[in-house]
């Protein structure tokens, strides 16, 4: 009966989760994401914006535009294409490109991706307090995902900034 009301409340209450990147100074009450899936939306996010263009984007220059090292963007890369959110090219007028619309990745694909850890939630239901724990972290992870349902990748494309110049 106690838990009952307790999820009832939950159900009733709005969440706000904040989370940080491990490049960021941490804060008191939000989820840790690591580098990996920070550098990952970062690489889709300049991906999205150069979307629908001829040309594929090369490592070097996706990672000086998010000054992120390109070893590490070998290993992000390769993970994104074999998830399906990006096709890649070899040779010399080879590169990466996004496989479909920015509009059609959702940000679960992306942590489902590189750290679906983050989105795995077992908790012990023994004990006296293991099912009230239980029911409301669970309750927690499931609002972290509809959170996460609700971006697309269009939502971290940034368009190139003009500088404010106006030509005439």
């Amino acid at each position: 009966m106690k838990q009952a009301g307790c999820l009832k409340r939950l159900k009733s209450m709005a969440f706000s989760i904040k989370v940080y990147f491990l490049s960021h100074k941490p804060k008191k009450g939000i989820v840790k994401l690591s580098h990996k899936l920070e550098y990952a939306c970062r690489v889709l996010a300049q991906l999205g914006r150069r979307h629908g263009a001829d040309k594929l984007s090369q490592i070097e220059s996706l990672a000086t535009a998010e000054a992120i090292p390109a070893n590490y963007l070998v290993q992000i890369l390769n993970e994104l294409r074999g998830a399906g959110l990006i096709v890649s090219k070899r040779g010399k007028q080879g590169g990466y490109a996004l496989a479909k619309e920015p509009k059609q990745i959702t940000l679960i694909e992306i942590v489902e991706a590189l750290d679906s850890e983050l989105l795995e939630h077992h908790f012990e239901s023994s004990g006296h307090s293991g099912p009230q724990v239980a029911a409301i972290w669970t309750e927690v992870g499931e609002a972290f995902e509809a959170k996460l349902r609700t971006y697309t990748l269009k939502d971290f494309v940034v368009q190139a900034d003009d500088g404010g110049m106006y030509y005439i």
